[in-house]
């Protein structure tokens, strides 16, 4: 939780029945573009849009809110400069050389890259550590510059406008609902299909583009390869079950379709082998980088919260998975039947705890009565609001000028699941000096493997939950893969 001074990021508000539900549950989507649970998760580009942001030029105004909305600018000048010198070779192989470029490193831990038409390419220190040799990021900066070239946005954008505008003719002029309820879902449809085709043609130009650079092509497969054996691995942590194939509704093709078509691609141009892949000096370039979350921002370790900026900290029901975006803590149990909201907020004035919780967080519930309790020291009021389908206990606890909130929903609501729930209200409590000043950053680490060395034996240096899975995920390799003697490794330290 991006939260400064006295945490109003959260402004009070009312917040529909459907939407709150979609804040709680936001762990269920963008699965291949998130690594670790952080902050900066929440300002990810639109599901419906390309990866571009924008269809005009950005001046300096733009690019500052836009780097703010991901948690600021990540500085590591080594990596900086080989993405800089990536993308004057990357820049130098496509249909517009003379375009200039420059890349900055976001503070997210999200897998996330976009490029602007003014020449402004981003990468997130999540997809970084991802990445593991630099053909892999010059593919993903050639797969940006493709949207721009190709002026995908725009393209969207225009798609967008046409579809609004018949939808709008047949519900006003023609007065027919239905028929525009079957206008928006074949919209949809047709949107979808528009943006899988534009992400299918800039992995084809960006595969071409790096081999042109000189990269190795194959890095292309390899990072998407990456991006589902991420998504696999946390659709395992949220008990969710695989996918059944093709989304053709998602906005982006399924990963495996990605992969398979890059490397057919890749096939097309060259044997394997054959291209730049200086994997040592990319190593080289992201060891020590800030990985997870940045503990400004608070640090998910485990189901628990903590916050030492802040001073605060809280611990979720045992079998959450959690997740800290720019505005909220999100939390999600295996199989979606329960999730969490933990925000801050600045209650107007002269609005007491009582009168707030009742105020109308969730519409569409029947809240019953209010409860004053104290939570470790600190006034807090709690309540159980009632949905067709979803049951809530709300709580607020009053910490200075700052009022955290609680949303806590299951669909099978048992008095165990109370009970968990009011453990996670009452965990919350300010930390200690030396509670706070205990809370350091992972980062990323880099080994180097011995004769007799195994997956298994190198995951115990890993200071992450999952510490065998985390590390086949960070250095590409598969399940009960072989790690080789002399091979440099990413692994997690603190």
């Amino acid at each position: 939780m991006n939260l400064t001074g006295v945490a109003v990021r959260v402004r009070a508000r009312v917040v529909p029945f459907a939407a709150a539900l979609a804040l709680a549950l936001g762990l269920a989507g963008c699965a291949s573009d998130r690594i670790g649970f952080g902050a900066g998760t929440a300002p990810s580009l639109p599901a419906s849009a390309p990866r571009v942001t924008g269809v005009e030029p950005v001046g300096n105004r733009e690019h500052k809110r836009l780097v703010a909305n991901f948690g600021g600018e990540y500085r590591a000048p080594v990596a900086e400069r080989l993405l800089n010198d990536v993308m004057k070779r990357v820049a130098a192989a496509t249909d517009r050389p003379d375009q200039q470029y420059q890349v900055t490193i976001l503070n997210s831990p999200v897998v996330n890259a976009f490029a602007l038409p003014s020449g402004n390419l981003y990468v997130t220190r999540g997809l970084l550590a991802l990445a593991n040799d630099t053909s892999e990021v010059a593919a993903v900066m050639a797969h940006e510059v493709a949207h721009v070239t190709l002026s995908h946005a725009m393209q969207r954008a225009e798609l967008e406008r046409r579809s609004e505008i018949v939808s709008r003719v047949v519900s006003e002029v023609l007065n027919d609902r239905d028929a525009q309820q079957v206008v928006q879902a074949r919209g949809k449809l047709t949107l979808a299909s528009f943006s899988r085709s534009q992400e299918l043609e800039a992995d084809q130009i960006g595969v071409r583009t790096i081999a042109k650079a000189g990269f190795d092509p194959f890095g292309a497969a390899r990072f998407l390869a990456s991006l589902g054996r991420q998504s696999a691995m946390r659709a395992t942590m949220l008990g969710e079950k695989g996918s059944q194939g093709p989304n053709f509704l998602s906005t982006h093709p399924s990963t495996p379709e990605r992969v398979s078509q890059a490397l057919t691609a890749a096939r097309q141009i060259r044997a394997p082998g054959i291209g730049d892949t200086d994997r040592e000096r990319y190593l080289q370039a992201i060891s020590g980088m800030t990985f997870g979350d940045d503990p400004s921002e608070g640090v998910v370790r485990g189901n628990r919260f903590m916050h030492p900026q802040l001073g605060f900290a809280f611990t979720a029901p045992a079998s959450f998975v959690l997740e800290n975006s720019a505005s909220a803590v999100l939390g999600l149990a295996p199989g979606g039947a329960q999730a969490l909201r933990f925000d801050s907020v600045k209650m107007p004035d002269g609005v007491a705890l009582p009168a707030y919780i009742v105020s109308g967080w969730i519409e569409g519930v029947e809240v019953g009565p209010v409860e004053t309790l104290t939570v470790n020291g600190l006034p807090a009021v709690t309540t159980v609001a009632k949905g067709e389908e979803w049951t809530f206990r709300l709580a607020a606890v009053q910490a200075g000028q700052a009022t955290y909130r609680f949303i806590l929903a299951a669909k099978n609501y048992t008095p165990e699941t109370d009970r968990s729930f009011r453990q996670a209200i009452e965990s919350l409590h300010l930390m200690s000096p030396e509670e706070a000043s205990g809370v350091k950053p992972l980062k990323v680490g880099l080994v180097t493997a011995q004769a007799g060395d195994t997956v298994e034996t190198l995951a115990t240096r890993m200071a992450t939950d999952r510490p065998v899975e985390r590390f086949q995920l960070l250095n590409g390799i598969e399940r009960n893969g072989p790690v080789r003697a002399g091979t440099v490794y990413k692994i997690i330290v603190e």
